[in-house]
């Protein structure tokens, strides 16, 4: 894959980023050296190599399934640093437009 100007300048629209003449060469630069990396990682022999679905032999173990009590009102609310029983307090993040 060739990187040009066409396909930096695509590559803008899609992102919606506007890039300036050195943004340009130091992503088209960035570009070239991550098509380098793959091409190296196609090189590697993998024909004994088994495809993972996850890069790890981790193992989901069931667990039974307990009904638990909730966590009752209070004692959520005891470590809240501004509560009025039985709400936290919390600063105003919607402002009116009037």
């Amino acid at each position: 894959m060739e990187i040009n100007d066409a396909l930096i300048s695509r590559l803008e629209k899609l992102a919606r980023l506007k890039l300036g003449a050195p943004d340009r060469k130091a992503f088209s630069h960035d570009l070239n050296l991550m098509l380098e990396m793959i091409e190296k990682l196609e090189e590697a022999d993998l024909t004994d190599v088994k495809p993972l679905i996850y890069p790890g032999d981790l193992t989901a173990l069931p667990r039974k399934d307990v009904r638990i009590d909730p966590l009752k009102q209070e004692l959520a609310l005891k470590n809240g640093p501004d509560t009025s029983f039985p709400f936290f307090q919390v600063p105003k993040v919607i402002q009116n437009k009037s």
